[in-house]
């Protein structure tokens, strides 16, 4: 497991709850942000995935 999965794990569990908060709140603008801080660390976890795929074929 590298950097990046476990930061891009992080981003989505704290863009989750920004989404959930924003709901709480009846607040679309922290519901809108917390998807898209959940699609960031998607795209970084997966990012660190590619990376340790081609780490272990490299092998």
């Amino acid at each position: 497991m590298n950097t990046d999965q476990v930061k891009g794990a992080a981003k989505e569990v704290a863009g989750k709850v920004q989404q959930k908060t924003g709901e709480v709140f009846n607040s679309p603008e922290q519901q809108v942000k917390g998807a898209a801080k959940q699609v960031e660390g998607n795209v970084q976890k997966n990012y660190g995935n590619a990376k340790e795929d081609i780490k272990d074929a490299v092998k």
